[in-house]
């Protein structure tokens, strides 16, 4: 059962719910979200009830059916929210003038079926000793002078696919086939690990630059708990790639209004509040994002990495290349690492 102000539940969550409540499924950790729908419940008195699950809320919403108690859900990433769509469990949000007023088109769906409420940079990390350069491109990672200096996690992750799902938008298939596998060929190793062990293997000097995305080097920065990941964060600088031209490349985390969300009306409430310019500067610095409202400031470890210009891609393009993104990984061996 859940108390009062924020309920969590990690895997199961309550039959009864009364009026003045909204239930969120949330991908995102409760402790992340939890500062946000505190000022959510403080502004309106509705109070909220958080489902996490790492995985599958997705079949869970489609299971539950027209008693599905999820009014909202919360996630990181196009392809979830893409996934949340294709799987029939999202109804569109159309004509809500805070909405459409303050979150960038390119970042909503076109049919009103989610909206963006932060950005998070794939950005490379690069050693502040062994890289002098403050300027790159993601398409130079092909350039052979990398050779054997790149790490990278695995090439079918949602984040590396989005990108490559990006060059392939810009460029077409046959330049990123060319480009990934000139960039399979530049890795200092097999892909592998996290963002986080990327910077790892740049402090160990297994590699001089790295994708990762920009909030990795903030949660880093700021791990007291493991001090050690502090000293890997301040060994690489963030570049922002391709900051001279179309601008770097963007990932969300969004939010959907439920198809059958029984609480519709507060619903609506708190996607409004998670648009406004309090909730996106709350959540942006806790999670060491970017907001996307203009004017909404991040927190000042993101400010430290420099200014972002952010692609303006079409996320929706960015999903509809997804497929063809992780076709290519396979079909040019990228797992498999270097070829020579």
């Amino acid at each position: 059962m859940f108390g009062a102000g924020v309920g969590v539940v990690c895997g199961g969550m309550s039959t009864a719910f009364a009026g003045g409540e909204v239930n969120v499924y949330s991908y995102r950790q409760p402790e992340l979200i939890q500062p946000l729908l505190d000022a959510f419940t403080k502004e309106t008195g509705i109070e909220t009830n958080v489902l996490f699950l790492d995985k599958g809320l997705v079949e869970r919403i489609q299971a539950e059916g027209v008693n599905s108690p999820a009014d909202i859900l919360l996630t990181v990433d196009i392809a979830r929210l893409v996934e949340a769509k294709e799987g029939k469990v999202t109804q569109p949000v159309i004509g809500d003038p805070v909405i459409e007023k303050d979150i960038p088109a390119n970042l909503r769906d076109p049919e009103g079926e989610w909206f963006g409420l932060t950005t998070r940079g794939r950005v490379v990390y690069a050693s502040k000793e062994r890289v002098p350069q403050q300027n790159i491109t993601y398409e130079e990672l092909a350039d052979p002078k990398w050779k054997g200096k790149i790490c990278i996690r695995d090439g079918q992750h949602s984040y590396n696919i989005a990108l490559f799902a990006s060059m392939i938008a810009h460029h077409g298939l046959d330049y990123t086939k060319t480009w990934l596998t000139g960039l399979k060929n530049n890795l200092a190793r097999k892909p592998d690990g996290t963002d986080r062990s990327q910077a790892k293997s740049i402090y160990s000097g297994e590699c001089d630059i790295a994708l990762g995305n920009t909030y990795y080097v903030g949660l880093m920065l700021t791990n007291e708990q493991e001090p050690e990941e502090k000293v890997w964060a301040n060994s690489v600088k963030v570049i922002f790639p391709n900051a001279q031209d179309r601008g770097t490349h963007v990932n969300i985390s969004g939010v959907a209004l439920t198809k059958y969300a029984p609480n519709k009306e507060n619903a609506l409430k708190l996607m409004e509040f998670l648009a406004s310019g309090e909730a996106q500067e709350i959540y942006a610095k806790q999670v060491f994002e970017y907001p996307v409202l203009p004017g909404a400031q991040p927190s000042d470890v993101v400010k430290g990495f420099g200014p972002i210009k952010p692609d303006t891609l079409s996320l929706t393009e960015i999903a509809a290349h997804r497929k063809e993104a992780s076709e290519l990984v396979d079909e040019v061996g990228f797992n498999d690492g270097p070829s020579n």
